[in-house]
């Protein structure tokens, strides 16, 4: 078991199933509690300190379609324990696909016995910050449709339906796909918890491609949609939360229309054939949620991960500017007084919303950077003492039930600003500038500092208006610079999430799902160049 084929870039987990598996209990959480102190009894007998156990189901769904055709649908289950243990100060893990009582206590006596090995190794016992158990107790993504339980059939009729909207209003050519997941978590630990989860998450995808055949140009616009923590409701085009936006975009929340953005797509995608391509210079950037999200994840999320700004993790991306030297000040400007970003599990539709971490702690929210000062990290039970702080930020997850849990990075947030003001608001005050939506090629250093990020759709503005669209358009800065830059945040009323299924970290790599928000931001004087400009 474990990482299965990748269809569109898409890791599909566990094995292929039919898909009324998907929906077929197979444990209660009697039944894994009864393994679980198996898994903890033998572990402790055998010189463990501390030892948690996490039986996790993980289920996915994969629909893709091209045109008018389903080209792949693939159902797949994976289903086993991970066992970790502190032996003489020291971590070890094993993994089993044999859920049962022998399976178990042979991976717990497997965790203990190379906890013991690497203790040889180990210059400074695991300091694991304290937790209350909770005994037992339930969480669950709050649903109003489990996805699983819709008709395959009705899911393909939506997406082909999609697909001939986008094609009839100007696109030559459409990919769509449908991706859900629903994680089956039940963690156990010698701090006294049993905990059992019941996490959703779905993300309706397409891209369009319109091609001029006189000259062989091309253009394509990716979906407007978010991956979300939300069950099929997330795909009934109710007028809730819809946002209109410069441009003629139409931003969506916690619910979208598929069929009306497919038909958006296709016309805007024929109309960048005959965009201009942009001068470059100097701009305000009007950014769009959507797009804006991806910039969120890569210069704030990434470098306040703890073991990043530590060292311990360089090879994947590398490490941060944002060294403790920084954060030990208490004055080093990460933006200017309008930046407030901050980490929340908690947070409802969110990719990252869960009761409880991978390590039984429960999750909150934490300010990372207040009035554009750094103030925090993000960091977990034996990373917390680093910044001499006594409680984790409950932010440990691991991708499968074979993987060990680490840091992962948490939802991380802008906050929207407290006056109030639309996104045509915003464009009116400004002079000379760019409105970008949607998603692009970017760049960033291995100290996550300079960048440089591209978009899917952007709009001229001149004298506070939208004048026409532009094309080969991508911003250059750096972190410090571009949140000092920082200029007016619109209110809450258009805050929106982008979302990421597969935010990679680790050796062995693992992903992780987290959705960042935010409100349409202004950010003044930055440096726009043309991708299309001949070196």
């Amino acid at each position: 078991m474990g990482i299965g084929g990748t269809i569109l870039g898409v890791p599909l987990i566990g094995s292929a199933v039919d898909p009324a598996v998907l929906l077929t209990p197979i444990m209660d959480a009697a039944a894994k509690k009864v393994l679980s102190d198996v898994a903890l009894n033998t572990a402790t007998s055998g010189g463990a300190t501390y030892a948690d156990v996490r039986i996790g189901r993980y289920l996915n769904q994969f629909i893709y379609a091209r045109e008018d055709k389903v080209q792949n649908i693939e159902n797949r289950e994976s289903f086993g324990v991970g066992i970790r243990v502190i032996v003489n100060g020291t971590w070890g893990f094993a993994a089993t696909s044999d859920v049962n009582e022998e399976g178990i206590a042979a991976a717990a006596k497997q965790a203990v016995a190379i906890a013991k090995a690497n203790s040889s190794l180990q210059t400074e016992p695991v300091r694991l910050a304290p937790t209350k158990g909770v005994g037992e107790v339930t969480w669950a993504t709050p649903i109003e449709k489990n996805a699983f339980e819709v008709p395959i059939s009705e899911k393909v009729d939506l997406m082909l339906n999609a697909n001939a909207i986008a094609l009839k209003s100007g696109a030559s050519y459409i990919d769509s796909a449908l991706f859900l997941v629903n994680e089956k978590k039940y963690f156990a630990s010698t701090d006294g918890s049993y905990i059992d989860q019941d996490v959703h998450r779905i993300w309706p995808n397409f891209s369009v491609t319109a091609i001029d055949e006189e000259t062989g140009k091309f253009r394509s616009r990716q979906a407007l949609s978010s991956p979300m923590g939300m069950g099929y409701e997330y795909l009934d085009p109710r007028a809730e939360g819809k946002v209109e936006c410069p441009g003629g975009c139409i931003g969506y929340s916690h619910h979208y229309d598929l069929l009306e953005d497919a038909e958006m797509a296709g016309k805007q995608v024929k109309a960048k054939l005959k965009a201009k391509s942009v001068v470059a210079g100097k701009y305000d950037l009007v950014l769009d949620p959507n797009h804006l999200g991806l910039t969120i994840h890569e210069a704030v999320g990434h470098p306040l991960e703890l073991d990043r700004v530590l060292g311990y993790e360089a090879n994947y991306a590398g490490t941060s500017f944002a060294t403790l030297d920084k954060w030990k000040t208490g004055t080093f400007k990460y933006g200017n007084e309008k930046v407030n970003l901050y980490a929340d599990k908690t947070m409802q539709y969110s990719l990252g919303a869960v009761g409880y971490d991978d390590e039984g702690v429960a999750t909150k929210k934490w300010d990372l950077v207040k009035k554009g000062i750094l103030v925090n990290y993000q960091a977990i039970r034996d990373q917390i003492h680093m910044i001499d702080q006594k409680e984790s930020h409950g932010c440990c997850y691991a991708d499968s039930w074979s993987s060990v849990q680490f840091q992962r990075m948490p939802n991380v947030n802008l906050a929207p600003g407290e006056e109030p003001l639309t996104p045509q608001e915003m464009v009116k005050d400004v002079e000379k500038g760019i409105y970008i939506a949607g998603r692009g090629s970017y760049s960033i250093d291995q100290q996550r500092y300079n960048f440089q990020f591209g978009g899917t759709l952007f709009y001229e503005i001149k004298n506070g208006e939208i004048v026409g669209e532009l094309e080969d358009v991508a911003y250059q800065s750096n972190t410090q610079e571009f949140w000092n830059s920082c200029a007016a945040i619109c209110d809450k009323r258009d805050f929106r999430f982008w979302g990421s299924f597969f935010d990679g970290k680790g050796q062995p790599g693992q992903v992780s799902a987290v959705s960042h928000g935010s409100s349409t931001t202004r950010f003044n004087g930055v440096n726009v160049i043309n991708t299309a400009r001949k070196l």
